[in-house]
């Protein structure tokens, strides 16, 4: 399988920032880390990268692996909400500013699709909803997608606007929402263990798109489809080959 290593000091985050680079063509994917992961996890525990190998060599999919720092922004309790979410701006201008100009060098594309599990389709869907004229496909799996978690009601301006059920719920800018409604759009959940909270956050996401008139693809795997790795394993692989990749 061809990877690349790449690491480059940050000017957004003021801190060395890595990330891993796997297949030497096809549909370019922005890889998010699970919470307080990191950019090794997909080839590492995780084992995404071994179960994604067919699609990787056969040249049908590359992945972009980036860093996170949800130990420095939303997990983070040792600083007060609002600055957790002015954190995560930071990572915000990382990304767009920085690793989205370096994917589109490197496929000479202007688009990618966007994934992630658990807090990583926290991050995937914020960015994808945040910035559909860059990223034009989202998998989503077993993911919240607001912060109420970490920072409750408070956490400001800055935190409703990175809470995709909750800044969602008021857009009525017809540019964003066609955006949407061209682009690819995957949520999926289990209904095993430790996917009680991801299964409602799923099922209000799906209502607020229906009725935003955004077509998206939800998909309630089984009773024994846990929040773990092996069934995402099974999980993205399968999204990614009902999409047509």
């Amino acid at each position: 399988m061809y990877t690349e290593y790449h690491k480059w000091y940050s000017p957004a985050l003021g801190q060395e920032m890595e990330l891993k680079l796997y297949g030497h063509y096809g549909q370019p994917v922005m890889v998010f880390p699970a919470q307080n992961g990191r950019w090794y996890d997909w080839e590492g525990h995780a084992g995404m990268a071994q179960a994604l190998a067919p699609m990787i060599e056969a040249g049908r999919v590359k992945f972009f692996c980036v860093d996170g720092i949800d130990w420095q922004s939303w997990t983070n309790q040792s600083i007060p909400p609002a600055a957790r979410a002015r954190r995560h701006n930071d990572y915000d201008a990382y990304i767009m500013q920085e690793v989205v100009p370096f994917v589109q060098k490197n496929t000479g594309l202007p688009t990618l699709w966007v994934t992630g599990c658990s807090m990583g389709a926290f991050h995937a869907a914020n960015f994808f909803f945040k910035y559909p004229e860059v990223f034009d496909g989202l998998i989503a799996l077993s993911g919240l997608y607001q912060v109420g978690g970490f920072v409750g009601n408070e956490g400001g301006m800055d935190a409703y606007f990175n809470s995709p059920l909750w800044y969602l719920r008021n857009l009525t800018d017809e540019a964003k929402l066609n955006a949407y409604r061209r682009n690819k759009i995957v949520f999926a959940v289990g209904q095993g263990r430790w996917e009680e909270e991801c299964i409602r956050d799923t099922r209000e996401m799906q209502e607020l798109l229906h009725q935003k008139g955004v077509y998206a693809t939800f998909d309630y795997w089984g009773h024994d489809v846990d929040h773990d790795w092996p069934w995402w394993q099974k999980m993205l692989p399968y999204e990614l080959e009902r999409l047509g990749v």
